[in-house]
């Protein structure tokens, strides 16, 4: 909508209507404003999956892979696909606008929510976001760039104040949020965190470079709770506060706007910015449009299943053990936890329940159905953690369905609601009734072993739990955070042990006190007795000594990533790594598959001949996998994030600040890939690496001799497929320069294209590469500038391996001094430091 189309609608509200729209009506609504057509706009959340406005196990999603798995593809035509596939499912939900695409970096590995990040690269993270915006916004659904700015670690997220200089800022962590804004996202997300000392609800940020610079015409829509202040916020270009009905903003803006310490013009400002998004979401009307869906039910899995494959890397494969032949198979050993309790997503804000997932066992069992045995052994004892009750481990005491029964009672102990769960974590109640004051949660559980079980009961509060009718844990735990996840999505265990008898049935009741401020999410979970880990160790060993193959299936657990923390370390938990050891001693032929969102530690990783990282896949996991394995698909990931040995290798990696509240970024530009070639050290594997079923052979670079300043260019690499069958490479080219006047990174992105090619066959990668591609952000311009003279062009497989090169000289642009070097025009798309 223009400006002339919004200011009539503007003219008919009071500055009562006006301000009421700034905040919203509830957790995930807007206000709607009858004098204007306007319906409520509804937000969710949605990186791997649309959630809507519940959170309940009985309202599914579907589920796609993490977006690290994503960002692995470098397959932007796939993103776009996959943001089509959101659109389709945020529209069968009534969801306006999603909360995605998250375009922090992976500035460290132990970054804990970096699952819902894409890449330690502002270019490819750019190019991907940008991938998935189109798609999304393509199906009449408003995407979200967030956190912006400087999110990338989750330690003292709603106070870490952030200082990073610059031409860090602007070259760096601003890159994929101009991407975004030049692909035409419709909103975008102030972060909790501060930077260089303001709160980025309150920053100017959010004015220049966003909306002045950049031309971005969308709202700025606060994280949840990110509004804590009134004046600070409301003179910034901070638009909409989240959420509602309560905040600083509901409570005082109009009384400020009526004091004159908020001018007229700001808020009128905000809701242009509001309306316009409505309109491009079609809820300025009497009605809301029926959307046809664009990709029909029945493609969805096979989406789904294919995305697992194209973002599977495959990190090393010595004497090409994969792909597995299944004719050629009698017996496969399939080793692990995470063979059948895959994690599919990260943990936090942006989980989603899926309608069934296919596990790691299930589809090489399908897969080799017919064909070949497959016998599964954990090889680890169970864990000692307690997890919440499933379908499968419960009964609701009144029915007898599985899953458990949830109540809200009142002070006197009456019931006011009841309603049966599928599983024994209560995030929200389907309604949570006046005068509620308790959650309790009852289950009829049959344990299969017996011994000393761990209970716990999650949340807040007065909480009490009983194991057959024996009090077991009673007290009062207060809230002791404010971060909205940990109080309202993922409250702490509070542990209790009780002996039980197998196969006899005892009913367990949790309950949790309801009070202001402390949510009203409640877990109810268990965790069997400790088992024997050298009986479990020597049975797997034993499977894998007798298989003609072993497939272990490691990965990390919600306690070591998940948003609201950050990881303590990059190993992987529970004695995963003797479990591998132990493993590809007794077998020469292991696959390793790792099920982690992020890097983790890999001491073996030169013991097994096969390691295949497939990150949090989604919902159709083990079809991926299988695929892969057995070569039906060409594992088409890239690794997204450098990937070291051991975590003492790792140069860039705190992610706390210090007493003062400070987290310095000192390496400033040198973060990732760039950090390493800084660093002297050799990562366990370069970001961009990853092998396909075929090998390459780079024959030929070919750029321009000369370009001018803020001129794109075209880089030609020609490489042919020299293996045994048809493949897909991503030929990557990297920029350097030595002899440099200002700071740079030793190397970095600067374009990619993917070919095809039959064996033998020779083909041309035509790399597209931004005018601005050699410019830097000068800090006494306060802009881009361009140094003259010769640039290094490298072209090859990742990062570390980069086998082609030449050099192209910049020249001075005709363009007189003074005027826009960035392009031939003032269209924020013309301004983008990146090619989309």
């Amino acid at each position: 909508m223009t400006d002339e189309e919004i200011d009539p609608l503007l003219e008919k509200l009071d500055a009562a209507q006006k301000v009421r729209l700034l905040t919203g009506a509830s957790t995930w609504r807007t206000h709607a404003e009858p004098a204007l057509g306007l319906r409520a706009l509804t937000l969710s959340d949605g990186p791997a999956g649309v959630r809507g406005e519940t959170w309940d196990e009985r309202v599914t999603s579907l589920v796609l892979p993490s977006p690290t798995a994503l960002a692995a593809s470098w397959d932007e035509r796939l993103l776009t696909d996959l943001g089509v596939l959101l659109a389709a499912e945020a529209r069968r939900k009534g969801v306006d606008v999603l909360l995605a695409p998250t375009l922090n970096l992976h500035r460290s590995p132990l970054g804990g929510r970096h699952f819902e990040c894409f890449s330690e690269d502002p270019f490819l993270t750019g190019r991907t976001g940008a991938a998935l915006i189109k798609g999304i916004q393509s199906g009449g659904v408003a995407a979200t760039a967030k956190h912006f700015v400087a999110n990338d670690a989750e330690t003292d997220r709603l106070n870490v104040d952030v200082r990073v200089d610059e031409q860090t800022l602007h070259e760096v962590y601003l890159a994929p949020f101009e991407a975004a804004v030049t692909a035409g996202v419709h909103a975008v997300m102030s972060a909790y965190n501060k930077v260089d000392g303001i709160t980025m609800s309150a920053s100017p940020l959010l004015d220049h470079p966003l909306k002045k610079d950049w031309g971005f015409e969308g709202p700025a829509i606060s994280d949840w709770g990110g509004v804590r202040t009134l004046l600070d916020t409301a003179r910034s270009a901070q638009d909409l506060a989240m959420p509602g009905p309560d905040g600083p903003w509901a409570a005082g803006l109009l009384t400020a706007l009526e004091h004159g310490l908020v001018s007229p013009e700001a808020i009128d400002d905000k809701v242009r910015r509001l309306l316009r998004l409505a309109g491009q979401v079609d809820a300025l009307g009497s009605s809301r449009p029926v959307w046809r869906p664009v990709i029909a039910p029945g493609t969805q899995r096979t989406l789904l299943r294919r995305a697992v494959a194209a973002g599977s890397v495959l990190l090393r494969n010595d004497g090409e053990l994969l792909p597995l032949d299944p004719a050629g198979l009698r017996s496969v050993a399939v080793i692990g936890p995470h063979a059948t309790a895959v994690r599919i997503q990260g943990g936090g804000s942006a989980e989603v329940f899926p309608d069934a997932v296919v596990t790691p066992l299930a589809g090489i069992e399908a897969a080799l159905e017919g064909s070949a045995s497959v016998s599964y052994h954990r090889g680890l004892p169970p864990s000692a953690r307690p997890v919440p009750l499933t379908r499968e481990a419960s009964r609701d005491p009144r029915t007898g369905e599985p899953g458990v029964l949830v109540r809200l009672l009142d002070l006197n102990g009456d019931e006011l609601h009841t309603e049966h769960r599928l599983s024994g974590r209560i995030v929200e109640p389907s309604v949570v009734a006046d005068g509620a004051a308790t959650v309790e949660i009852r289950a009829l559980v049959r344990p299969a072993v017996g011994g000393i079980w761990t209970w716990a009961v999650g949340g807040w509060g007065d909480l009490s739990l009983s194991v057959g009718g024996q009090e077991v844990l009673s007290g009062t735990f207060p809230v002791d955070s404010d971060d909205p996840t940990r109080v309202h999505v993922a409250p702490p265990l509070h542990p209790a042990r009780a002996e039980l008898v197998a196969g006899e049935e005892v009913e367990v009741v949790a309950r949790r006190s309801l009070a202001p401020g402390s949510g009203v999410a409640t877990i109810l979970a268990a965790a069997p007795p400790v088992g024997d880990a050298a009986c479990a160790l020597a049975e797997a060993v034993a499977a894998a000594r007798a298989a003609d193959v072993a497939v272990v299936v490691v990965g990390t657990t919600e306690q070591s990533e998940s948003e609201g923390h950050d990881r303590a370390t990059l190993e992987l938990p529970d004695g995963q790594d003797a479990l591998v050891r132990a493993v590809a001693r007794a077998n020469p032929r292991t696959a390793v598959v790792v099920n982690s969102g992020g890097p983790v530690a890999l001491p073996w990783h030169t013991r097994v001949p096969a390691l295949l990282l497939a990150w949090f896949p989604g919902q159709e996991a083990g079809g991926g996998i299988a695929d892969v394995l057995f070569g039906r698909a060409e594992p088409g990931g890239r690794l997204p994030t450098t990937w070291g040995t051991a975590q003492d290798d790792v140069p860039v990696l705190d992610t706390a600040p210090t007493a003062d509240g400070q987290l310095r970024y000192e390496e400033g530009l040198h973060i990732g890939y760039a950090a390493w070639l800084r660093s002297g050290a050799v990562p366990a594997y370069w970001f961009g690496h990853g092998l396909g079923y075929t090998t390459w052979t780079y024959e030929e670079l070919a750029a321009p001799a000369e370009v001018r300043d803020g001129e794109p260019f075209d880089v030609r690499v020609r490489v042919r497929n020299s293996g045994r069958r048809r493949g897909r490479e991503v030929v990557q080219v990297y920029l350097a320069r030595s002899g440099t006047a200002v700071e740079r990174p030793a190397r970095r992105l600067i374009g990619y294209a993917a070919v095809e090619a039959e064996p033998g066959e020779s083909v041309d990668a035509v790399v597209r590469v931004s005018g601005r591609a050699l410019a830097h952000w000068s800090t006494t311009r306060h802009g881009w500038e361009t140094e003259t003279g010769d640039f290094a062009l490298l072209g090859g497989r990742s990062a570390g391996d980069l086998p082609l090169g030449t050099t192209l000289t910049a020249v001075a642009s005709r363009t007189p001094a003074g005027t826009d070097t960035a392009g031939d025009s003032d269209r924020p798309g013309e301004r983008s430091p990146l090619v989309l």
